[in-house]
């Protein structure tokens, strides 16, 4: 079989789709990570408070607990995967929207509560989405496709972190917010109008079958020992970055730049960057493998966070703030696109939902527990030795490169059946 020309690679409906499976994902994520901290803080919530909203992305850590439900079962309407993409969605677009009828300083709970709707819902659309795109891409593709996916992703970040800003300079917060969640409509479209796979014969037949195989399966692949090695990589690469993000915005607020400036300098920067970054990002996973991709773009994201360092030393600079943003934008936005190809390069796509969930659950671990102590950390240290910090805590999982994405790889041995 002839492989693929760049041209053929690159422009095909299934990498349309990674574009929209990636601004659905993103967009109720950096809502709550992004506008709902930015929104608190200006209204002046404290920053241990807002630290500690971190905590409501717990459901994204216990998504794999579900997702086998989502599995096995599916809703009367539009087959296994749609059905649930659109409930989700759906959901998404009420609560996100409701967050403008809350006030924040007189009802701080309701608020709490409502984020963590808004997380379970946004993680239960992450199971499905992430099943349907490994479904969806076969083995020569999944470098690009969750290259694209990932800039995506990143993408929709423009709309709670910088066009929200911009608006909330000029109209009330419960605008702002019901122009947000009208953005969920793009992913209520990709759920009309996709196909439902032909996979059926890969749905687990029981919900024990859902539950016990996908762990069955990754074990028997991978043995105890690589399983292992892999579960912790998994934890580890992501953890500096993660952490470096949590309080962005209210960073920005701190060194005193204003909504508009937050929403027009650093994300103008920000989406310079990921254009370079989708550019770059798509020829190298399509040139080189994905472990030395995760090679490359780890050290760039290593890199990427000294320049949150580095602004906290300069202040109120929109240069060094669109340097920073778009540096950022750049390393990171790299870094995770190979890191997705190398958890979609682990599941098996007979248990695309279950694998994905726990991976990238153990992922988002870093992003919910320890960045709930992120604001009592820059209380105490200051923003720039917690950048220092987070710089350390990024380099462990570059280590665990060595065992899990070596960069000369060894030859893959054939997976062993499940009994």
């Amino acid at each position: 079989m002839q492989s693929p020309t760049f041209k053929q690679a690159i422009f095909n409906r299934r990498m349309l789709i990674c574009i929209f499976t990636g601004f659905s994902s993103g967009l109720p994520l950096f809502i709550l990570y992004q506008l709902v901290p930015g929104w608190l803080r200006s209204e002046g919530v404290s920053l241990t408070e807002i630290g500690l909203f971190s905590l409501i992305g717990i459901p994204y850590v216990w998504k794999f607990i579900w997702s086998p439900l989502m599995d096995r079962y599916s809703l009367p309407v539009l087959g296994r995967r749609r059905s649930w993409m659109l409930l989700t969605q759906v959901l998404l677009l009420f609560s996100i929207a409701s967050f403008g009828y809350v006030d924040p300083v007189m009802n701080i709970w309701s608020v709490a509560y409502l984020a963590a709707a808004v997380a379970f819902f946004s993680a239960s659309q992450d199971i499905v989405l992430d099943a349907y795109r490994r479904e969806l891409l076969p083995e020569h593709e999944l470098g690009l496709g969750n290259s694209i996916h990932v800039q995506a992703y990143r993408l929709s970040g423009l709309v709670p972190g910088s066009l929200a800003f911009i608006l909330a300079d000029h109209i009330s917060w419960q605008a702002v917010f019901l122009i947000v969640a009208a953005f969920m409509l793009i992913g209520i479209f990709l759920s009309l109008t996709i196909k439902e796979l032909n996979n059926a014969s890969q749905a687990p037949k029981t919900l024990q079958e859902a539950v016990v195989l996908p762990f069955k399966d990754f074990i028997n692949r991978e043995g105890i020992k690589s399983a292992l090695q892999i579960l912790a990589f998994l934890f580890l690469y992501k953890l500096g970055d993660s952490m470096a993000t949590a309080l962005q915005t209210p960073f920005f607020i701190d060194l005193g730049f204003t909504k508009t400036e937050i929403g027009v300098v650093a994300k103008t920067a920000s989406l310079i960057a990921m254009t370079i970054g989708l550019a770059v990002g798509g020829i190298v996973m399509i040139k080189l493998s994905i472990n030395r991709a995760l090679w490359l773009f780890g050290i760039v994201q290593i890199i990427s966070i000294l320049g949150f360092a580095a602004l906290a030393e300069i202040g109120h600079n929109t240069y060094a703030l669109a340097f920073a943003m778009g540096f950022e934008y750049l390393g990171v936005g790299l870094g995770t696109a190979a890191f997705t190809a190398f958890i979609a390069r682990a599941t098996n796509p007979a248990f695309a939902a279950t694998q994905f969930a726990l991976f990238t659950a153990l992922t988002a671990l870093p992003r919910t527990f320890a960045n709930a102590t992120t604001g009592v950390i820059v209380e105490q240290i200051g923003w720039t030795n917690f950048y220092f910090i987070c710089t350390a805590l990024a380099i462990p999982g570059m280590l665990m490169l060595l065992k899990v994405a070596p960069w000369r790889e060894p030859t893959k041995q054939a997976p062993q059946e499940i009994a």
